[in-house]
């Protein structure tokens, strides 16, 4: 049994509701103010993006034969906007891992992190089978043991892989 007289009781218990009621208040004030600013950014990132024509894009396939002058076409209108945004094209090296190297460039900063990113990417595609799967024109499981491989090209299911798991983090 307690010794403090029940009125202290109810004023702490009152002064604890009023302290979460002003944190409640406080939590929404900053979510008011930050979804403001990221509607604010993202209106002003339009505005500044809206003005660029679009690129007509044709997906290329793996292992088919590109004619080099459009893959100089579509090289040179990339540099341009990359110029544009003051951004420079970082070469990586292409041993089949470069879709990981350029991942691991943009997370650590460092393209060598590559088998970290397979490791993670792979992870991913295990971890959450029934996301992917359906997606994968042979034995899932086959998949994932081309994909653990260094050296083998990454796709745009593992593209998608590593967006998510970058999100879900």
């Amino acid at each position: 049994m307690s010794a403090q007289p029940d009125y202290v009781r109810e004023e702490s218990s009152s002064s604890s509701r009023s302290s979460n009621i002003q944190e409640i208040e406080d939590d929404l004030t900053i979510g008011s103010i930050l979804a403001e600013a990221h509607h604010n950014n993202a209106r002003n990132l339009g505005k500044r993006l809206s003005h660029l024509d679009s690129i007509p894009h044709t997906p290329r396939v793996n292992g088919q034969i590109l004619n080099l002058g459009n893959a100089t076409l579509d090289h040179e209108r990339l540099s341009e906007r990359l110029a544009m945004y003051g951004l420079a094209e970082l070469q990586v090296e292409g041993d089949g891992n470069c879709q990981f190297r350029a991942l691991a460039d943009q997370l650590f900063h460092n393209p060598e992190y590559h088998k970290h990113v397979r490791k993670a990417v792979v992870k991913q595609l295990k971890d959450f089978k029934k996301n992917y799967e359906s997606y994968v024109p042979m034995d899932y499981k086959k998949y994932l043991k081309i994909m653990k491989r260094s050296g083998e090209w990454g796709d745009h299911l593992t593209l998608q892989a590593a967006a998510d798991r970058v999100i879900l983090k």
